[in-house]
């Protein structure tokens, strides 16, 4: 009833409105003038309440657009979740909510509970509005193009999360809020002041293609991260580092920048840290990053286990990915299944001031989980890890060495102590996979000379 009275008044208000036009485009007087019912204040109010509707129509039919702009691209936006469809892994998590023999019709409730808790939990940031201008432009707000910027700062700010508070780590009902906490969503903040803000990214990003009102791709979006975390090295000393660990872009042999299977290189994560500490310590926490192009139009088949079991890893950040120009954050699956957190809410600005626990956070985090077919996202994607410490990277390197020799021939990447062994490794995937590029994969972006996809190609990444 409410809904129908809201649209009686608007009909109301649009024919009000298209009444007054047609009279006065035939230099007639208004209606209401000719009847001398209304006096001037009261044409005024009037008017005003028109102003007022019509303000909300353009309200509802933007915000419908683009919603329904948005489903056409990633598809509907589902919650349903069922038992019957197996576990869930987040980020390294197991939620056992799936029935087995054994359980027969047990009561699944507490686990989806723990499950929606654990999704809730997790930082979601979103398109802006209201937060000051961008450089020297106009732009107060990212909506319509910073999801992809959006996405990569869930992603380092669950890493933030896992190192400061824990992977257990949940969003506390009540207030005061954990300080910690807050320092992390500060980092985020939309000002030039936030360590890790929109309007730092695009800058430390122009030598990557990140422009102000223009969508970016994941590989850009890894080295601008790589490139702001370089210059706060520079500028602030070791222990107040903002991001409080080493950041290793994983990519291809050959120049490091383009061509060749991305390869884990143990002597470069070495090196990472210790510029990192500036020599203090032998190792930091380190977050990977590993941008890759697992087919062209889609994701090819053979790629989707692969992907699935990386969410096993203790270390597991999730995947920036999605569909073009429509990045999400995806942090789960549940076999075909991709949960992710959705960056194309309009919200806005949040002002962090201080040490203010009281300060709202419900915009930071989701009130219920979307997934789409992990096969319909774009093959252009970045995966993410966070590794503790040494031992933590060795167990991921284990992992990965593991699943690698499970790919028959055609693994996400590889892991070598150096770029001497990584080369004859590369060298021996490419062999291996030769056969399966002629069967529908990425051999057509793969030219003969030297096995690198051409400059444009990696440009989309």
């Amino acid at each position: 009833m409410v809904m129908k009275g809201l649209c009686e008044r608007i009909a109301s208000a649009k024919c009000s409105s298209k009444s007054s036009t047609e009279t006065l485009d035939n230099n007639q007087e208004p209606a209401c003038s000719k009847a001398g019912s209304i006096d001037n204040s009261e044409k005024k109010a009037v008017h005003s309440r028109q102003i007022g509707w019509a303000a909300a129509v353009r309200k509802v039919v933007t915000v419908g657009s683009m919603r329904r702009l948005h489903e056409r691209v990633l598809g509907s936006s589902r919650t349903d979740i069922s038992a019957s469809d197996g576990d869930i892994w987040l980020l390294g998590v197991c939620h056992k909510i799936g029935q087995n023999e054994t359980s027969g019709d047990v009561d699944t409730s507490n686990r989806f509970g723990a499950f929606e808790q654990d999704c809730s939990s997790k930082i979601l940031i979103t398109y802006r509005k209201g937060f000051d201008a961008i450089g020297d432009t106009k732009y107060t707000s990212d909506v319509n193009w910073g999801c992809m910027i959006r996405s990569s700062q869930m992603l380092v700010a669950q890493a933030l999360l896992f190192h400061k508070l824990g992977r257990s780590w949940r969003k506390p009902s009540q207030k005061p809020l954990d300080q910690e906490y807050i320092d992390i969503l500060q980092l985020f903040g939309d000002s030039e002041a936030s360590s890790f803000s929109i309007h730092n990214l695009l800058h430390a990003g122009k030598g990557y293609g990140l422009a102000v009102g223009s969508w970016v791709g994941p590989y850009a979006m890894c080295r601008t991260w790589e490139v702001l975390a370089r210059s706060q090295r520079d500028t602030i000393g070791f222990e107040k580092q903002p991001l409080l660990m080493a950041i290793y872009v994983v990519s291809g042999d050959e120049d490091g920048e383009r061509g060749g299977a991305p390869v884990v290189c143990i002597d470069d994560a070495f090196k990472c840290c210790s510029e990192f500490s500036r020599g203090l310590v032998p190792w930091t926490p380190l977050l990977l990053l590993v941008p890759l192009v697992l087919g062209l139009d889609k994701v090819n088949p053979r790629y989707i286990p692969l992907l699935q079991s990386t969410f096993t890893f203790p270390q597991s950040l999730g995947i920036l990915g999605g569909k073009p120009g429509a990045s999400t954050y995806i942090i789960g699956v549940q076999n075909e299944k991709a949960f992710y957190l959705d960056p194309h809410e309009v919200q806005q600005v949040v002002n962090f001031n201080g040490e203010n626990q009281e300060v709202n956070t419900s915009s930071y985090h989701c009130n219920g989980i979307r997934h789409i077919p992990l096969d319909s996202i774009d093959p252009s994607l970045a995966i993410g890890f966070y590794c503790r410490d040494k031992d933590d990277f060795d167990d991921f390197c284990f992992r990965s060495s593991k699943l690698a020799d499970e790919s028959n021939g055609a693994p996400l990447f590889t892991v070598a102590q150096s770029r001497n062994l990584s080369r004859h490794a590369s060298n021996d995937v490419s062999g291996n996979s030769g056969r399966f590029q002629e069967d529908d994969s990425i051999g057509d972006s793969v030219n003969d000379a030297g096995g690198c996809a051409p400059e444009d190609d990696w440009q989309l990444l």
